[in-house]
């Protein structure tokens, strides 16, 4: 089992909300999506485990139980191509819940034109796998988004 928390502070929207119909309909993974406060913030890990995929706009961490969690940050916001995102931790590393992986500001990609809903995605998992999943509703950064089974 393993708890995954909210990596970004702002508003449980859920995936079927998520401005991109990949996110929205399921297709990468279950999970749900974080509409973040506006302003200067860091992303921070929703799990223990280990970097194992980073990107400006995007990492995966895989927790101790083998389950990837994908945060992506924005929608489209690959093609800023970095710009306004900074990298706090690099792939490889090994880190703690809470702990931050990327600073960014959501206002500054929605300037862009770009949404700053964020979905949380468990990889490789069926809905089935996922309970207690956070669909509205104010979140901090740690609060719990949903338990994969």
């Amino acid at each position: 089992m393993t708890t995954v928390t909210s990596p970004l502070p702002g508003r449980a929207v859920g995936l079927a909300n998520v401005p991109d119909p990949v996110f929205a309909g399921a297709m990468v993974g279950p999970g749900t999506a974080v509409d973040p406060i506006r302003g200067i913030i860091e992303a921070v890990s929703p799990v223990d485990g280990q970097i194992v995929s980073l990107h400006p706009h995007a990492f995966v961490v895989m927790s101790e139980e083998g389950h990837g969690v994908l945060t992506h940050l924005g929608i489209d916001t690959v093609k800023l191509n970095g710009e306004g995102f900074d990298l706090l931790v690099d792939k490889g590393d090994r880190v703690k819940r809470g702990q931050a992986v990327i600073r960014w500001n959501p206002a500054t990609v929605e300037g862009a034109g770009y949404s700053p809903i964020s979905p949380v995605v468990a990889l490789e998992a069926s809905a089935d796998q996922l309970s207690g999943v956070a669909e509205s509703g104010e979140v901090t950064a740690g609060a719990e988004l949903f338990v994969w089974n």
